[in-house]
C-alpha cells in the first residue's frame, strides 16, 4: 500500500473542483436543484479557471499535521501540487471528473485512487475534487431550519454512481445567501459519520461582481471531535488555465 492511502497523510486539500459555469447575474429560486447549483457556484465554479493555495490541518488521534497545496482548477478538472512540508514536495493530485490520479518523482506513472479512501484526517480523496454536488447527486428538501438565524433549506442529496464519494449528504443551505452552512456526510443506512461547516470570508470578481468564495473548512469526526481537518484558502485568482495542463500523459513527462 502507498504511503498516500494512509489515514495520517494529510491532504484533504483542495475542496473541490467540479466546476461549471458561473454567472454572477444569475437569480436562484429555492427548488433544491437551484440551491444546490448555487451553492456549488459559491465553492469555486468558474469555467475559464481558477487558481488558490489551501492550508490542510489536521488532529488525527493526538498526531497533528500541516500540509499547503497550490490548486489549479478548471470545468470538472483540477490539478493539486503539494508544496509544504519539503518532503511531500513533487507530489500531485490529478482529477479529470470522477477519474482521481496521484504522482510523485518516484512513481514510473500516475496511479489511480478510489474517492472514498481517506487521506487526510476526515477527508477522503473525493473531497478534494468532487465538490459538483448538483452533477453527482439527486436533491430533494426535508424541512427548513434556522442557523445563525437566518432559514436555511435542509437537503438530502443521494448519490447518482457509486463512484462519487457519500452515499448520502444531508445539506444546510442558506434561503438568503445561496450558500452551504453545514453538512452531514452519512453511509447509505443514513448513519452520520463525519460532519463539515463552512465559511465564505474570500471572494471573487466576476463578470464585474464581487462572488462569495469559500475560506475556511471544518471537518469533524462525529465519533471522536477532537479528530478533525481545517482547510484554510487565500491567494484567490482567476486564471486562464490550458486544458493541456490536466491531461494525465503530462505529469510523468
Amino acid at each position: 500500500m502507498t504511503r498516500f492511502l494512509s489515514p495520517n497523510l494529510i491532504l484533504r486539500v483542495l475542496i473541490f473542483t467540479a466546476l461549471i459555469p458561473m454567472s454572477a447575474d444569475l437569480v436562484f429560486a429555492n427548488s433544491a436543484e437551484d440551491l444546490l447549483e448555487a451553492s456549488d457556484r459559491a465553492r469555486g465554479g468558474v469555467a475559464t479557471g481558477v487558481t488558490w493555495n489551501v492550508r490542510v490541518e489536521s488532529t488525527e488521534n493526538g498526531t497533528k499535521s500541516d500540509r499547503s497545496f497550490v490548486i489549479k482548477a478548471r470545468d470538472v478538472n483540477a490539478l493539486a501540487e503539494a508544496t509544504q512540508p519539503a518532503k511531500f514536495k513533487g507530489e500531485v493530485f490529478l482529477f479529470n471528473d470522477r477519474t482521481m490520479w496521484f504522482f510523485k518523482p518516484s512513481l514510473r506513472r500516475p496511479i489511480a485512487i478510489s474517492s472514498r479512501q481517506r487521506l487526510s484526517g476526515q477527508a477522503a480523496n473525493g473531497d478534494i475534487a468532487s465538490t459538483n454536488y448538483a452533477r453527482d447527486y439527486t436533491a430533494e428538501i426535508e424541512r427548513t431550519e434556522t442557523l445563525d438565524g437566518q432559514p436555511h433549506k435542509v437537503l438530502l442529496l443521494k448519490a447518482k454512481s457509486d463512484q462519487v464519494t457519500y452515499d448520502q449528504i444531508r445539506y444546510w443551505v442558506s434561503e438568503k445567501s445561496k450558500l452551504a452552512k453545514k453538512a452531514a456526510f452519512m453511509t447509505l443506512q443514513g448513519e452520520v459519520f463525519k460532519e463539515a461547516t463552512f465559511d465564505y470570508g474570500n471572494s471573487i470578481v466576476v463578470q464585474g461582481k464581487k462572488v462569495p468564495f469559500i475560506s475556511k473548512m471544518i471537518i469533524t469526526d462525529v465519533k471522536n471531535r477532537k479528530n478533525k481537518s481545517t482547510l484554510s484558502y487565500s491567494k484567490l485568482k482567476l486564471d486562464s488555465l490550458p486544458p493541456a495542463i490536466f491531461n494525465i500523459n503530462s505529469l510523468s513527462r
